[in-house]
């Protein structure tokens, strides 16, 4: 029996559409959702800044974009301009779509870190995306940041 040969041409073709094919149905099985966000740093009793040189106040924080089940970290820079040492913890507020505050978690690894007077600390700030958000876009919220004084 005899073979035929296929030209390079059909050869070309034939391997083309395979890797068309491919990256379609990739495309198909994998699935995300863009989300973008901010969110605005209140203070009390201390400053805190986005850079290690104190140089740059944090008064809004861009989350950028986010994927379902994703985490994602921000630097804060925390300063104690008091005299009195303060015990560091953090809450969220005003959440917008309201919904956002069930389908994401935000926390800190300095709660109730105690900062000396004139003592600075460097703070990540851990945004955790539920991996089913819904149809959730655009979001925001509060974080207030609280320097308590210790108790004499």
């Amino acid at each position: 029996m005899a073979r035929q040969k296929i030209s390079t041409g059909a050869a070309i073709a034939i391997v083309a559409t395979g890797l068309f094919l491919t990256l379609l149905t990739t495309g198909l099985l994998m699935s995300y959702q863009t989300i973008s966000s901010g969110g605005t740093v209140t203070t009390v009793n201390i400053e805190i800044y986005l850079d290690s040189n104190y140089s740059q106040n944090a008064t809004f924080i861009s989350w950028g974009f986010l994927r379902p089940g994703e985490n994602v970290s921000r630097m804060l820079y925390i300063k104690n301009s008091g005299t009195v040492p303060v015990t560091l913890t953090m809450t969220t507020e005003s959440w917008q779509p309201t919904n956002a505050s069930s389908l994401m978690t935000l926390t800190w690894n300095v709660e109730d870190t105690v900062l000396d007077a004139a003592q600075s600390t460097e703070a990540a700030l851990t945004l955790s995306i539920s991996p089913a958000t819904g149809n959730l876009g655009d979001f925001g919220f509060n974080i207030i940041i609280t320097g308590t004084e210790q108790a004499a």
